[in-house]
């Protein structure tokens, strides 16, 4: 029988959970043990697994479930460097050179464990099968106008919380941006998940947004219009041949009118990564990291956005990973089959 560990998240501010009691009583109706920790952080309330039948586990026990249990988390594990013997369901940041990625993929060949990236469940096109995007897009577009608001007060953006719900953030934008005439904006990749959540946060506060993807961006660069804004939300993944959309040199442009930069896709570590100008990811209490005065320039980087609306964004995660889940009992073929490949390609030189 298939059994599915949902692990409670370790890491701070992460209260988003990839199986609702709806999808794990699915789960066991066709045949799954389903077994969900306690979490003292989980925005779900365990209460609704209890309902659907699951079994219940003691917070991050994780490492002493059974051997053929599959663990499913959403964010990092603990880096404490034991080897990882279980197979692990999970966004391991691991497959882009990142140096802590590097460490994990280490710690599941010392333990013989397999990592199956939620980053690459991918359909037979290579379209991901689920994605927090939207939700990481608009969250994003939020923190983004925060920073900006706080430079129009002269200070730097400070600590940013989760939304009760998305009328609760936006009425709390609105405070922030009054008073002032508002920014313009330039989305790049639009027309996916993220750039969409961008955009249509922008939207629902009234910002200006120019709307870029593929055809704008096909050229390869250089982009000087990316600084003719004063907010860039940069929505595309970083990947081999990825153009540079803001250069190193942009710090210290005389032209620039571009003062954040909200890289919601935030991969600064990758050799891939479209903006130059910072090299480290940023948090919910120092969302902001300035690396240009006069006029300032600000990066926001937060690898955890939709977590600042985790219900929302756990709901619309979880119903389009499901159908995945369902299949779990096939892990040589389809979703997991590619996912396993894709695991073995990038550990094959360690």
């Amino acid at each position: 029988m298939t059994h599915l560990w949902v692990r409670a998240e370790q890491r701070p501010n992460e209260e988003r959970v990839g199986l609702t009691p709806e999808g794990a009583a699915a789960l066991i109706a066709a045949g799954m043990r389903v077994t969900v920790e306690k979490s003292s952080v989980r925005a779900i309330p365990l209460a609704g697994y209890v309902k659907a039948g699951c079994e219940i586990a003691e917070e991050n026990l994780w490492p002493h479930a059974p051997a053929d249990a599959i663990i499913f988390g959403l964010k990092e594990l603990p880096e404490d460097g034991t080897p990882l013997t279980h197979r692990h369901i999970m966004f391991g940041h691991a497959f882009k050179g990142q140096p802590a990625g590097q460490v994990l993929l280490r710690r599941f060949r010392a333990g013989g464990g397999t990592l199956y990236d939620l980053e690459y469940l991918v359909d037979d096109t290579g379209r991901r099968v689920a994605a927090f995007g939207y939700w990481a897009g608009y969250a994003g577009a939020a923190v983004s106008l925060k920073c900006w608001a706080a430079q129009q007060r002269g200070t730097i953006c400070g600590p940013v919380n989760k939304a009760a719900s998305k009328a609760a953030l936006l009425a709390e934008l609105d405070a922030e941006l009054d008073g002032y005439d508002l920014p313009s904006a330039l989305v790049i990749g639009a027309l996916g998940r993220v750039g969409t959540g961008a955009t249509d946060l922008c939207t629902d506060l009234g910002v200006e947004v120019t709307q870029w993807d593929m055809a704008e961006t096909a050229s390869g660069g250089p982009f000087p219009e990316v600084l003719q804004h004063e907010i860039f939300l940069n929505c595309i993944l970083a990947r081999p041949g990825c153009p540079v959309f803001v250069p190193a040199s942009a710090k210290a442009d005389p032209a620039r009118k571009l003062t954040v930069i909200g890289d919601i896709a935030c991969d600064p570590t990758s050799d891939f990564s479209p903006i130059k100008v910072y090299d480290r990811a940023t948090d919910w209490d120092a969302p902001a990291l300035r690396v240009a005065e006069n006029p300032p320039l600000d990066v926001t980087a937060i690898d955890n956005l939709p977590s600042l609306m985790p219900v929302e964004s756990s709901e619309d995660y979880a119903a389009q990973l499901l159908p995945s889940l369902l299949t779990l009992a096939n892990l040589d073929t389809g979703v997991w089959g590619r996912a396993k490949a894709e695991f073995d390609r990038h550990t094959a030189g360690i």
